[in-house]
């Protein structure tokens, strides 16, 4: 009897506690949902279709960034949507945010936009932000611009003229997106964007000003600047920027290069999800020039750029012979451990040059990169004096575990009939900045002066879906439009 009474109340506590853990279940919240609302912007001159392989590489890699979220987030859920659709290409830059705003209105209704735009579609979506178009600045957390022209065009040298942009495009009926491209300056709208919202810049360019990468029909349009044959890769980000430099490549090629839509997805998904990304920032700069001399023949040059001075002087003999030549070897600067030399230089100065001469200069050790010293020998004829300068620079490595990223290279100023055809690092070790540059100017006495920029890369973190507030919806995960 005792056995079938301690039976009985097993049973009912079991069916009690059984009904009480299906009414609190039933009382439970219904789980919290982040949604990533991918908006997708063409440029000018394109359609919703340059941003189609972007987008499926993004659907395609995302499933597992959401994987890992909602396990280490429970009780959230992360649904993708995105918006793809063609706006007017001849507009100006308010009118199309307008434009974007509207389309958002009608056939999106989201919040939490994630706004990407190529080219002049990345460049207004820094506006629409910055400026609030359709109350985008609280929907926004993130523009991802592509080779956008950031920068005012009209600053850059185009071949043909300044206008030569102009008839590239050949749109008799431009209503304002020209003078948005020429002359409205996207800096100010990045800065805000990238002080209280996040922008993430992917830039591209040639190796070269000249280089003869992205030529138009044999014709580099931006002689001047590396450029990814139409925005040179200076104008395409700016302060507030996380830069993401992407490579050698044309202004339109990650529309049909799987690799760099791949890379670039990553890059994205990462930067919301959390991941480290490597950003290009600025590392060191300088100028340098050159002048073809009185002859009607072609200058060329190569220079070492990104050293630092390290040791130079003025080495002095006097011949005292009143007949013979004299002949004098010298070794000038200094044993410098724990640093390495680059390059030298040695030249004659308030010298003759038919009665002296520079005969031979070299390093005194060729492999020892600790040794500072150069072995010159000089000659110079009876009761004359041979003066030489000389100069030894450094090359300064950066630090271990720091890599570079990229160099920009621009004419700044100079004539007609110059050109930096060529440029390259000037060796394989990732923590050396400096550039090798071969450039050439026809004489007589035509000029350049150019400005040079390296970049070194520094890892980042961003994790945009933490700011993104959740709601209780419902429907599927995915969805596109």
């Amino acid at each position: 009897m005792v056995k079938r009474i301690l039976c009985l109340t097993v049973i009912v506590l079991g069916v009690q506690l059984s009904l009480l853990g299906s009414a609190q279940s039933a009382t439970q919240s219904p789980p919290q949902i982040k949604e990533l609302n991918f908006v997708f912007l063409h440029g000018a001159g394109g359609d919703s279709g340059d941003l189609q392989l972007l987008a499926d590489a993004i659907e395609a890699q995302a499933p597992p960034y959401i994987r890992d979220y909602e396990e280490t987030h429970s009780g959230t859920k992360v649904r993708v949507n995105t918006l793809a659709r063609c706006y007017p290409n001849n507009v100006d830059i308010s009118t199309w945010a307008n434009n974007i705003a509207t389309s958002i209105d009608e056939h999106f209704q989201k919040s939490s936009l994630i706004l990407i735009g190529h080219s002049m579609g990345g460049k207004t979506a820094l506006y629409a932000v910055a400026h609030n178009v359709g109350n985008l600045a609280d929907k926004v957390p993130l523009v991802v611009t592509i080779n956008s022209p950031i920068d005012i065009l009209s600053k850059y040298y185009f071949i043909g003229g300044g206008d030569y942009w102009r008839a590239r495009w050949l749109i008799s009926s431009d209503q304002g997106m020209l003078d948005s491209l020429a002359y409205y300056d996207s800096t100010r709208d990045g800065s805000w964007v990238g002080s209280n919202k996040h922008w993430l810049a992917f830039i591209s360019g040639e190796s070269a000003p000249l280089s003869k990468q992205f030529d138009v029909s044999g014709v580099d349009p931006l002689p001047r600047d590396m450029d990814d044959t139409i925005v040179p890769i200076s104008a395409q980000y700016s302060e507030g920027a996380d830069v993401v430099y992407y490579g050698e490549y044309a202004h339109s090629d990650f529309s049909t290069n799987d690799n760099v839509t791949t890379f670039m997805a990553q890059q994205i998904l990462r930067y919301i999800f959390g991941g480290d990304i490597e950003c290009s920032v600025f590392a060191r700069s300088g100028i340098f020039e050159h002048k073809a001399g009185w002859l009607p023949v072609t200058n060329s040059w190569e220079d070492v750029v990104g050293e630092l001075p390290a040791i130079d002087g003025t080495l002095i003999h006097q011949n005292k012979s009143f007949i013979k030549w004299q002949e004098w070897e010298d070794v000038v600067g200094v044993y410098t451990p724990d640093s390495q030399r680059s390059s030298y230089q040695a030249s004659l100065v308030n010298s003759f040059p038919l009665l002296t001469g520079l005969t031979e200069s070299r390093w005194l050790t060729a492999d020892n990169p600790e040794d500072f010293r150069l072995h010159l020998r000089t000659r110079a004829a009876p009761r004359m004096s041979v003066q030489v300068h000389w100069s030894v620079n450094s090359n300064v490595i950066m630090p271990a575990g720091t890599e570079r990223d990229r160099y920009e290279i621009e004419t700044v100023t100079g004539t007609p009939f110059t050109e930096i055809n060529e440029a390259s690092w000037f060796s394989n070790d990732q923590r050396d900045l400096r550039i090798q540059i071969r450039s050439k100017a026809a004489g007589p006495l035509r000029w350049f002066k150019a400005k040079w920029r390296t970049y070194a890369k520094e890892t980042i973190e961003r994790k945009i879906i933490d700011e993104i507030p959740g709601e209780v919806l419902s429907g599927d995960i995915t969805g596109t439009q």
